[in-house]
């Protein structure tokens, strides 16, 4: 492709699909998800690679077009493809499975926390969320307005973090949270609700709604069995329990 036609995603979808050792095609980002895409939506790309081939479309390793993010990878890289990319890729569309669904299959396991890093990872998060939250309540209560505010904003990334964790669930991105819960509620919480008390503490630092939102967690985190994270703050629970 020349600088003035810069390779498409249709153009290298057709190339794809003429190598053998292509395995799969996995298209995330907002044309993978229904609704979100606009007039600025590019294709974001996975070409899966098997491991140890040789073919020509290495060359557009890390390729970025208007209409095409590329990614190419081999078949192992992709198994261990994960971290930030992990939600993106749990919502990604198959567009190419030579495996016979193995593609799918990595992509469902990527949808998925297991019980154990499940309960590792909230309570981690658990811990870093009360940690902003009491800085929050503590700074408003000093008098520190805009450090009150900014640790407030702080926390509910760890808020999130630790919910979406509780049902064993990769955060979605900012982008895609109402998305997500209009689809698929946390459990036992109230979207409207939660979304309401987000936007409240994000853009105010409101620390009524940050202690009755506390109430609410620690009384699911310690059903989920996270009553040590808790009990390890010791009287500074009281700043950040309703009064």
């Amino acid at each position: 492709m020349t600088a003035q036609q810069p390779l498409g995603y249709d153009a290298f979808v057709e190339l794809a699909a003429a190598d053998p050792a292509v395995l799969g095609l996995v298209l995330k980002g907002s044309r993978a998800h229904e609704g979100m895409t606009t007039e600025y939506s590019d294709h974001d790309l996975y070409a899966v690679l098997a491991d140890g081939a040789t073919t020509d479309l290495t060359r557009f390793t890390g390729h970025r077009a208007p209409d095409l993010d590329l990614v190419v990878l081999s078949l192992e890289e992709f198994r261990g493809a994960g971290g930030f990319e992990r939600y993106a890729l749990a919502h990604a569309r198959v567009v190419l499975d030579r495996l016979d669904g193995g593609i799918a299959w990595i992509l469902a396991g990527m949808a998925r926390l297991d019980a154990a890093e499940a309960f590792r990872e909230a309570g981690g998060w658990l811990d870093a969320y009360a940690n902003s939250l009491y800085r929050s309540v503590k700074n408003d209560r000093d008098g520190h307005a805009l450090a009150a505010r900014l640790d407030a904003a702080d926390s509910l990334r760890f808020l999130l973090e630790l919910l979406f964790a509780l049902d064993r669930r990769p955060r979605p991105y900012n982008k895609y949270l109402r998305w997500e819960l209009d689809r698929r509620p946390l459990p036992g919480w109230d979207t409207g609700l939660l979304l309401d008390a987000v936007d409240r503490i994000s853009t105010k630092g409101d620390v009524w709604a940050q202690r009755r939102l506390f109430a609410q967690v620690e009384a699911v985190t310690r059903r989920a069995g996270h009553g040590a994270v808790l009990d390890a703050w010791g009287a500074d629970l009281d700043l950040m329990r309703p009064r």
